[in-house]
């Protein structure tokens, strides 16, 4: 996702959005995080003792990218040819059937268990209880030359004694399903590597965290979302001219330090671009004027019939799906730029507070009004005071 590494005109490729074509196959390719790659590659050095990995970062940052760069070298290109398959797994007493999507190859596994709701903890169980009960046969001389480092990568994909199942959103996970885990991770941990992708680390149970090695990964500066953005569009143009500096400065802006969301922008943006490779920048999402709306109106009008038009809002959000954390997080930082530096830190301390309940409750509408009502609050006091 950070350097052009494919060839555009290869069947394979066709069709897929720049983000997809212009994902890096090795970590020499990525232009952003070198030091991470370099220490990831080290640790694909030694197979046989790679522990549980635990992959933190915002949104867009590179860790799902860094995930698959870092089973490529432990499996070689065979960890390429995955499928998505939709399955039905058995669990509970009595027995009930969930489904979820899975995307795997022979040697690993990835999964969302919070796709499934409060039923993860069993989902979690069931699917490594399988992926372990599959493990490689090897010999015990070849148990022996993975220990002594007598295995090269090149042949690790056929002699790892173990499959590593990616697990996302583990910080959306209930508190039972993060227990689960980490009961059932040291159970299967000679014929299972667990790769957990969060974006926050503090949502993960310490208990989980101290079993794995953290790494995290930092948003993209913006002279290297820059940098990526202009190495895309030139290879993707088929033009050695930069893009128009505006259009950068557009997509890293809205990006806010995404470098998915970036490149997703540079590209819509040349596609509906009547001046072609000039470009245009594209205006602001939906979800996002929306934000600005809400913002606005509990900043100018604190009454129940605002509060009523404001929870409008949030539904016409909620009914889109835009994540009640991502909702929180864009009106807080609107109201920020526009209300005095000691009411806004009372407005992060409440942000946090209903986020927390949003995530404990099961009716994200109830915990979202109730934030436009404290914020409106907040400021009628800080009116009247001043």
């Amino acid at each position: 996702m950070e350097n052009v590494d494919v060839d555009e005109h290869h069947a394979e490729y066709a069709g897929l959005l720049w983000v997809d074509r212009c994902r890096p196959t090795t970590f020499e390719a990525c232009v952003v995080h070198k030091e991470l790659n370099e220490r990831l590659r080290r640790l694909s050095e030694s197979p046989a003792h790679l522990p549980h990995l635990l992959f933190y970062g915002p949104a867009g940052s590179g860790k799902r990218t860094r995930v698959r760069l870092l089973l490529r070298e432990l499996y070689g290109i065979a960890v390429d040819h995955s499928h998505v398959e939709h399955r039905l797994v058995r669990v509970g007493d009595p027995p009930r059937s969930l489904e979820y999507t899975t995307v795997s190859s022979a040697y690993h596994i990835e999964l969302n268990p919070s796709d499934v709701g409060y039923s993860d903890r069993l989902l979690v169980q069931a699917v490594i209880k399988e992926i372990a009960g599959s493990r490689p046969l090897l010999s015990s001389a070849e148990q022996d030359a993975m220990v002594e480092g007598g295995t090269s990568t090149e042949t690790a994909s056929k002699r790892l004694p173990y499959k590593v199942v990616v697990l996302h959103d583990v910080d959306r996970l209930t508190r039972e399903a993060q227990q689960a885990l980490r009961r059932t991770m040291e159970k299967y941990a000679q014929t299972c590597r667990l790769v957990l992708i969060a974006d926050s680390a503090t949502r993960v149970l310490e208990p989980l965290r101290s079993r794995c090695l953290g790494i995290r990964v930092r948003a993209p500066s913006e002279t290297e979302l820059r940098t990526v953005l202009r190495q895309v569009w030139q290879r993707m143009v088929h033009s050695a001219e930069s893009p128009p500096e505006a259009l950068l400065d557009h997509a890293i802006r809205a990006s806010d330090g995404n470098l998915r969301s970036a490149l997703l922008s540079l590209e819509a943006s040349y596609w509906t671009s009547k001046a072609g490779r000039k470009g245009s920048a594209l205006p602001e999402p939906d979800w996002r004027s929306i934000c600005d709306e809400i913002a606005d109106q509990i900043r100018k009008e604190q009454t129940p019939p605002s509060l009523l038009r404001v929870r409008a809002l949030y539904y016409d959000l909620l009914t889109h799906c835009i994540p009640v954390d991502i909702i929180l997080s864009m009106v807080l930082r609107r109201l920020l730029e526009r209300v005095p530096v000691a009411l806004g830190q009372q407005l992060c301390f409440w942000a946090a507070e209903y986020e927390y309940r949003a995530c404990m409750g099961s009716k994200a509408i109830l915990h979202l009004e109730a934030f436009a009502a404290k914020c409106m609050a907040l400021i009628r006091m800080a009116q009247t005071a001043g």
